[in-house]
């Protein structure tokens, strides 16, 4: 239980391994980093969670998911600038006794998100 996240390249039909992201608090316009990872070979966030239940806090986040980035590496040519660069996603968190896992799904044209089991 807590908070996870986790990456499919819709594009390759694989998990985002690498892609670079960044977890932040967030309240009103301020956002304040938490940590910065990288992917594993699964497309996971590399520890299985963000945040157990224990510290898990009531309240809002942001997870950037480094896109362009991802693409690039992967010998994606890309347009400049690139139609999605990086991806935000706000959510909130209003119960921690339960689960939130935010996947992402995501090609160089697209994504969507979910909240997951």
């Amino acid at each position: 239980m807590g908070l996870s996240t986790h990456v499919l390249d819709t594009m390759h039909g694989t998990p985002a391994a690498g892609m670079a992201v960044e977890l932040y608090t967030t309240s009103g316009a301020q956002a304040t980093l938490v940590k910065s990872f990288v992917l594993n070979s699964d497309g996971r966030n590399p520890d299985g969670l963000l945040y157990d239940n224990s510290s898990l806090q009531r309240g809002t986040y942001r997870l950037v998911f480094d896109v362009a980035a991802y693409f690039a590496a992967r010998g994606v040519t890309l347009p400049e600038p690139n139609f999605l660069n990086k991806v935000s996603l706000d959510f909130g968190v209003a119960d921690t006794r339960q689960h939130y896992h935010v996947p992402l799904l995501v090609s160089p044209w697209s994504y969507s998100t979910y909240r997951g089991s």
